[in-house]
């Protein structure tokens, strides 16, 4: 496959996982609340499902089970760790920047526990090659393109059709707006904090499910899922809030974060190990600009929900 090809293919493999944190962190901001603890709920969800693959991987069990489990495992530790983080801000109103900073903590330190006590041979061989369907016998880029890939990219397009046309959505984005008024009129703002925060932390776990399990395949990948969990919190901003456009700056970041390993590759370019953390910055710089640009339009559609980072006092209604 050609050189350049296979760097696009593989940049869009790699943004899956950014998909996937975005949009789950779109979700939870929607409804007020800034989780910064989505890099340790990624890692939880990471952990989760290996630690299933891990029971399950030498059963006699048919693949597509063995697949539909290891997502559930993934699903299961990352909304618990949701639910964790809502019981805290929502009802008991903590402050969401300290929470979420505490809830990336732990879930970091459990996830290195739990990983260091799987073994690989039993997660990661035989089931990388279930997930990897319908590439899974291939050598180039083309074999991250699997199950859990295209999952990434239906979730987002389903949770932009969600959150812009069904009542749902409209109810959500009320919640994030101004949470009294929908209180107000009769919408349960605790049942969709609640909701929101869980299911985007569950989308966010998979993730950390996807980069241990299928688009690296490796054993020590779960020690970079935390700094990809940061990166997938810079996208939201990049998005402008919109689950779909998580789609297209993930693969950008995928281009700009894979582009120290790649320039390497060509002939007559001599990266010295100096320049690697700067094209490293790239994401990052981005998103700043990206940010600059965004305020001095202020458009009301680019901004963050109002209700951002701030907790809802029903007394103060």
């Amino acid at each position: 496959m050609n050189m350049w090809l296979n760097f696009l293919i593989d940049a869009f493999a790699f943004g899956a996982t950014f998909i996937y944190g975005s949009t789950g962190e779109i979700l939870t901001e929607k409804a007020g609340h800034l989780n910064l603890g989505i890099p340790g709920i990624m890692c939880m969800g990471g952990a989760g499902g290996c630690l299933v693959l891990n029971m399950i991987g030498r059963s006699d069990l048919p693949p597509f089970l063995i697949v539909i489990l290891g997502i559930l495992g993934a699903l299961v530790f990352s909304m618990l760790c949701g639910l964790i983080y809502s019981f805290l801000t929502v009802s008991l109103r903590s402050n969401q920047n300290v929470t979420g900073l505490a809830l990336t903590t732990f879930g970091v330190g459990l996830m290195k526990v739990l990983m260091i006590k799987l073994d690989a041979t039993i997660y990661l061989v035989g089931p990388k090659q279930m997930y990897r369907w319908p590439f899974a016998g291939r050598q180039d880029s083309l074999q991250a393109l699997g199950v859990l890939f295209f999952m990434a990219v239906l979730i987002a397009l389903a949770a932009g059709w969600v959150l812009t046309r069904t009542r749902i959505g409209l109810n959500l984005r009320a919640v994030g707006e101004n949470p009294a008024t929908a209180d107000a009129v009769g919408i349960n703002v605790t049942r969709y904090k609640y909701m929101a925060t869980c299911i985007g932390s569950g989308i966010a776990g998979l993730g950390g499910f996807y980069y241990i399990i299928d688009y690296m395949a490796s054993q020590e990948a779960y020690l970079s899922v935390e700094a990809l969990g940061w990166l997938s919190i810079a996208l939201v901003i990049f998005a402008l809030w919109r689950p779909p456009l998580t789609i297209i700056g993930s693969t950008l970041f995928g281009l700009l974060f894979s582009c120290a390993s790649f320039i390497t590759n060509i002939p007559g370019i001599t990266v010295t190990m100096a320049m690697k953390p700067l094209l490293q910055m790239l994401p990052y710089v981005v998103t700043i600009i990206v940010l600059v640009i965004s305020s001095i339009r202020n458009k009301r559609e680019n901004q963050p929900p109002a209700s951002l980072g701030l907790s809802y006092f029903r007394e103060e209604r």
